[in-house]
């Protein structure tokens, strides 16, 4: 099995500066016919030619939704730890005009199809607190009421005072995300923790005297809206480090193309009815698992998988085998199948791969600190020589604190994008200069100096033609 077609060694995303070459973040290369496996990627074919939705953004929408309408039951193990196939999927736009919630309405007319129960009672939005999350599939409650007797108590009784919700199912869609990113850096706000505990199918509870409500065996997915400016503004650090960010599908998506006078209808009766079986099966399918031929694959594409990169490009990807392997298990159910074949990852290794190359071209190794994206423009601008604290606050006109400068610096450092240095060539005690790191992880350049710069679109998982300097295959 050729799987260079599907996997490169591990490379940045986006291209490291060198000498004289300036750094340019390249949108991703659309997604190649792989990640169009099943009948969902033929009802995205169907639909793309009539409408001026981002293709790769309806995909990955449908295949949240299906997840989350099939419900908890389907999972795959890793080691002790169980993985539900409830996606957080986030679709960023350059701008307002990037036809989001055109995507949106097209997966949902879809899935809408699959299950009207679920369509009316699981879907909901308004993403604003970790309480507010919790409440939407909250147990019943019950509270200890005391019994009396002429003014006395004899004794107490368990009174239900609210029934809960049956339906663990919750699919929030939050048009505007970039209003829960501003939220949940009010101090108090648990949203960022049950959000991560939900991607991770943990029971929800938070630790307050004002919530008894609680949430066991919740199946939550999140589907949420920005444009790359509030993006940019709004994930802090912060959320990057905590692991918020990288439960995300983060999925740039644009208009696909101008239908002054709209689409024509397509016809998906068909394909629908093919789905609603699928989910049918599903529901009843518990453990996923690999066949032999797909476990092959998997300990080939793993190593790349696992390897980390610097930035919020590493941050916010970290998870990249987990989603790949929730991914090809959705693939898998759409397929009517309890078993993940080499298609099933071939077509979530593709879709990750424009997800990789959408961070790539977002944030390239920013950090998403204003103070480190700040000294690490400096170091860049420095290399290969190297500057000294004295001259980082030059740069800043002498008026940022040493605490902040020295608390960006170990930033950078934890994120392997600079490091410290001893000059030792002075009469006096070594001075401690700060040199930019990121150049010596351009593996791909630095064994290819004749070939293209490695950008957000040729460096990703499934092109290492490209990166070579050679045209991809298919």
């Amino acid at each position: 099995m050729n799987v260079d077609a599907f996997i490169a060694r591990p490379a940045p995303a986006v291209a490291m500066p060198e000498a004289g070459r300036k750094q340019a973040n390249t949108w991703p290369a659309p997604l190649k016919d792989a990640a169009y496996h099943g009948v969902l990627g033929e009802i995205v074919t169907a639909l793309a030619p009539q409408t001026e939705a981002d293709p790769a953004a309806m995909l990955v929408q449908m295949l949240a939704m299906f997840g989350n309408a099939v419900g908890r039951t389907p999972h795959f193990r890793v080691g002790a730890d169980v993985h539900h196939l409830n996606l957080f999927v986030a679709i960023v736009g350059t701008t307002a005009k990037g036809r989001k919630g055109l995507s949106k309405g097209q997966a949902q007319q879809v899935c809408g199809c699959l299950d009207p129960d679920w369509l009316r009672d699981c879907v909901t939005g308004g993403l604003s607190s970790g309480e507010g999350l919790i409440w939407a599939v909250r147990d019943p409650i019950t509270k200890q009421h005391p019994i009396k007797h002429k003014g006395r108590v004899t004794g107490y009784q368990t009174v239900q005072e609210d029934p809960g919700i049956g339906d663990k199912r919750l699919l929030v869609i939050e048009t505007e995300l970039a209003s829960t990113l501003k939220v949940m850096t009010r101090d108090g706000n648990t949203l960022s923790a049950v959000a991560r505990q939900a991607w991770d199918g943990q029971d929800l509870r938070t630790l307050t005297k004002t919530s008894a409500a609680r949430a066991t065996g919740p199946h939550i997915s999140i589907i949420g809206h920005i444009t790359a400016d509030e993006l940019r503004r709004y994930l802090e650090a912060t959320e990057t480090a905590n692991g918020f960010g990288n439960r995300f599908l983060w999925t740039l998506a644009k208009r696909s193309r101008f239908l002054p006078h709209g689409g024509a209808a397509v016809q998906l009766e068909e394909k629908v009815r093919l789905l609603t079986k699928a989910v049918d099966v599903a529901r009843r399918t518990t453990e996923l698992r690999r066949t032999a031929d797909a476990n092959t694959f998997w300990e080939e594409i793993y190593e790349p998988l696992s390897t980390g990169r610097p930035g919020m490009l590493g941050a916010l990807t970290a998870r990249a085998e987990a989603q790949v392997m929730r991914l090809a298990c959705l693939y898998a159910l759409v397929d009517a199948s309890s078993v993940v074949a080499v298609a099933h990852l071939q077509a979530a290794l593709e879709l990750w791969r424009y997800c990789f190359d959408s961070v790539g071209y977002l944030f390239g190794d920013r950090v998403g600190d204003p103070v480190a994206d700040a000294i690490l423009h400096q170091l860049r601008q420095a290399w290969p020589g190297s500057l000294s604290k004295t001259e980082i606050s030059h740069g800043f006109g002498r008026n940022k604190p040493a605490t902040d400068i020295d608390r960006a610096l170990a930033l950078l450092q934890s994120y392997r994008l600079a490091i410290a240095e001893k000059d030792r060539s002075g009469d006096g005690r070594p001075t401690e200069r700060w040199c930019y790191l990121g150049h010596e992880l351009n593996e791909i350049n630095e064994r290819s100096p004749d070939g293209p710069p490695v950008d957000s679109s040729n460096s990703s998982l499934s092109y290492p033609e490209a990166a070579r300097g050679v045209a991809p295959r298919g």
